[in-house]
């Protein structure tokens, strides 16, 4: 089965990957990583870190490394000797996973081809491997297993987009689920649909999600300010802060945003795609509408601050926790589009009323206690999320109100990292 599932890896490989960097080539910008996807590390690199144990911990793209902070804090804690490797597939992801200070080495995720993933374990001989949310690749568990790697997938969600498809491949799925050593999900539901795809129920654990554990005191008001002052947002005018978009979004937020000017709402634009590459695009539909903006990237310290009716485009990764904090409301994308939606406690970590779209698919739990402890409301349409917009951006009270419910979910709903730790403790401590 693992020798076809090989043959169909390489025949995907040879069609997709000319494809790709034919893409790369027309976007004026290289795969990044391709050498260590075909699994080309340096040696001496790792060597360095003589027998030092190390959790090899792999997380998809952006959301499932933010996602994994708080664990990844906990480990490091609890263990500063051991070496933090974290893998991704995307290049946003990389660049997000680099900027996490416990993190000791990035790298671009292995192809699951077995002579790849051969040569990858090999050079990081890793005592613990860590999977963020649903990245369940064959030959790395099937690999891990064959030498006796402890292997475990954490935070661990089957959402309702991806249970399907899943389904249809159980056959190959419950074997693999069954050569995990435990299997961390963030829900009673989830914990059914992946014991439902062949997982054993003794391996099984709910351990909640970890996202609610990601903590930082509220930032003071002389934070935002020296925030505002470096975004060169002005305090005297009320911010609307635009996260994760997709394509098509800007096209209606850009709609929204001439709405409020018509009905004279004085209000400035933070705009921030989920992918920065996608500026010039995004740059193109503000010039459609004639919206005056700026890149974050070409700010500078003396230029004037941003008015009303202008936008900050966004095309810099790390930076919207404190964007969130410089705003009045926040909206999160992803969900105006079929794309599932991203996370909204970002938001609420600092305190902010958030919005969001009717397309919260791969948030469903997180968006519906949000929006029972008030931090936050769901909009079906751009005519609701206007009527909304224009209550917040003109009753600071609201604000602070919902902000303030939002911020008590976090703290009422944490401990998904403590309960993980204890099923992953006695892999790290006998290491």
């Amino acid at each position: 089965m693992f020798l076809l599932y090989d043959i169909l890896f390489l025949l995907v490989m040879v069609v997709w990957l000319p494809v790709d960097l034919f893409r790369c080539f027309r976007r004026g910008s290289p795969r990044q990583g391709m050498a260590e996807r075909f699994g080309f590390l340096s040696q001496k690199r790792f060597a360095t870190y003589g027998n030092r144990p190390l959790v090899w911990l792999h997380a998809v793209s952006v959301g499932e490394t933010r996602a994994a902070i708080p664990l990844i804090r906990a480990i490091k804690k609890e263990n500063p000797e051991a070496v933090l490797v974290i893998s991704n597939v995307t290049e946003t992801g990389h660049r997000t996973a680099r900027s996490i200070p416990e993190i000791d080495e990035c790298i671009y995720f292995p192809f699951d081809f077995t002579p790849v993933m051969q040569r990858v374990l090999d050079i990081l001989n890793p005592s613990l491997i860590l999977i963020v949310e649903t990245e369940i690749w064959p030959n790395l568990v099937r690999l891990a297993h064959v030498r006796r790697i402890p292997i475990s997938l954490v935070n661990g969600r089957i959402s309702d987009r991806s249970f399907p498809r899943y389904h249809r491949v159980r056959f190959l799925l419950g074997v693999t689920l069954r050569r995990f050593n435990h299997l961390c999900m963030q829900s009673s539901r989830d914990a059914r649909r992946i014991q439902h795809l062949g997982a054993r129920t003794e391996d099984i654990h709910p351990t909640g999600n970890i996202k609610f554990d990601y903590q930082q005191p509220l930032p003071s008001d002389q934070e935002i300010r020296q925030w505002r002052e470096t975004y060169r947002l002005p305090e005297d005018c009320p911010i609307w802060c635009v996260g994760s978009t997709h394509d098509k979004e800007e096209e209606q937020i850009a709609r929204i945003f001439r709405r409020l000017q018509m009905a004279d709402q004085k209000v400035i634009l933070v705009l921030a795609p989920r992918h920065p590459e996608r500026k010039q695009a995004v740059a193109g539909v503000l010039k459609q509408y004639g919206f005056p903006f700026r890149f974050r990237s070409e700010l500078a310290e003396n230029a004037p601050s941003l008015k009303a009716g202008e936008v900050l485009l966004v095309d810099t990764m790390g930076e919207m926790i404190r964007l969130y904090a410089c705003s009045d409301i926040v909206f999160v994308g992803g969900s105006m589009v079929p794309i599932g939606g991203h996370n909204i406690l970002e938001a609420a970590l600092v305190g902010k009323p958030v919005l969001w779209g009717p397309n919260m698919q791969n948030f469903k739990d997180i968006s519906r206690k949000v929006l029972l402890a008030g931090g936050g409301l769901q909009v079906k349409t751009l005519e609701e999320l206007f009527d909304l917009l224009k209550i917040f951006l003109n009753d600071s009270k609201q604000c602070e109100l919902f902000g303030t419910k939002g911020r008590a979910l976090l703290e009422s709903n944490s401990g998904a990292t403590e309960e993980t730790m204890k099923i992953l403790r006695p892999y790290l401590e006998n290491r």
